[in-house]
């Protein structure tokens, strides 16, 4: 393997310029975990032409049964494209097993710990030798879910991240029948009959993802089930936790509703912390969605432009107003 780096062995796998866009391809292979067989995918953007004049990095993480697609269509077009064209270095990962980061050998048996512990580190470690500078995370869903672990469990800490974007991500919904104890026990033997779950058979996305990482979600919402591992509470670590936070939830997301992804922001000890609802009750043009909060035409009017708000000025902007629960309308920051 062709090594770009000192750290670990690299390769460039693929350089390409895409209309005004540059497109470079990384396949990293750390060795820090028990399966020295993982290789990681990550995509920088760039301006063509600029890259001796990268801005400050942002590192984006998709979610469950997604690959880089999600932020950076075939077309040029997403919130990838978009904050490069805005100056920042952009860098899309994908996790084991997705797009083009191949299946590890032991691929079945992956978990947010693994990426939590192993792969977002290396991530960092790699971005930050390759820019110089602490790269910001945005993460949707179970992104967001494995860059809450890495930061709670302290995998990641302030030389590693800027900030944290959290959008859809929360691990407080409870499934009541897997608060019973031979409900979960069941859950457990159906799924171990399976070696992934089929985000094409689920209607889910276009990857699958392995089993398990659904064991381990099931031990998080069984009856004394918590937000971490053994030896390791992710969740008591999140309060310890100082970088600036942005919790992103969507009117319409009823997998992830909205205060359980203000919950998870409230559990971060960060000093700054800020709360935003996408919804027509807080002055947006639409209840978005799990996927358009992100992803859809009016995403890239009104939430684009408020990431590069964030990640400029590590605040959103100012816009008064209260619902009739007495929240405010457009987002709320939150004092430990």
């Amino acid at each position: 393997m062709q090594s770009s780096s000192e750290l670990f062995p690299v390769a460039l796998i693929s350089a390409e310029l895409r209309g005004d866009l540059s497109e470079d391809v990384y396949r990293l292979k750390p060795g820090n975990s028990p399966d020295f067989s993982v290789e990681l995918a990550l995509t920088r953007l760039g301006m063509h032409g600029q890259d001796a004049r990268r801005g400050v990095p942002v590192i984006l993480l998709h979610g469950s049964f997604s690959n880089r697609r999600f932020w950076y269509s075939p077309r040029g077009l997403g919130l990838g494209p978009f904050l490069a064209r805005a100056g920042f270095d952009v860098w899309i990962a994908e996790m084991r097993g997705h797009g083009l980061s191949p299946r590890n050998q032991a691929y079945r048996h992956n978990r947010v710990a693994d990426y939590a512990r192993y792969d977002l580190p290396a991530i960092a470690a790699f971005v930050r030798e390759q820019s110089g500078q602490v790269p910001h995370w945005v993460g949707h869903s179970l992104g967001g879910i494995i860059l809450a672990a890495a930061l709670g469990g302290h995998y990641l800490g302030e030389s590693e991240v800027a900030s944290a974007a959290l959008f859809g991500s929360q691990i407080s919904r409870i499934y009541w029948p897997l608060k019973v104890p031979p409900v979960e026990w069941g859950g457990r033997l159906l799924l171990k009959r399976f070696p992934v779950l089929s985000g094409a058979r689920l209607k889910r996305g276009p990857e699958d993802e392995p089993i398990g990482l659904a064991l381990e979600t099931l031990r998080w919402h069984g009856l004394f089930g918590r937000f971490g591992e053994r030896g390791n509470d992710w969740w008591a670590g999140l309060a310890e936790v100082r970088v600036p936070v942005l919790a992103v939830a969507a009117r319409g997301d009823h997998q992830d509703p909205a205060w359980a992804c203000r919950k998870l922001l409230e559990q971060f000890g960060s000093p700054q912390r800020e709360f935003l609802c996408l919804g027509k009750r807080h002055g947006h043009s639409d209840d978005y969605g799990h996927i358009e909060m992100l992803v859809s035409k009016p995403a890239q009017g009104e939430v684009w432009p408020l990431v590069e708000h964030w990640l400029r000025h590590l605040a959103l902007p100012a816009r008064p107003g209260t619902d009739g629960s007495g929240d405010r309308a457009q987002h709320a920051s939150i004092h430990p």
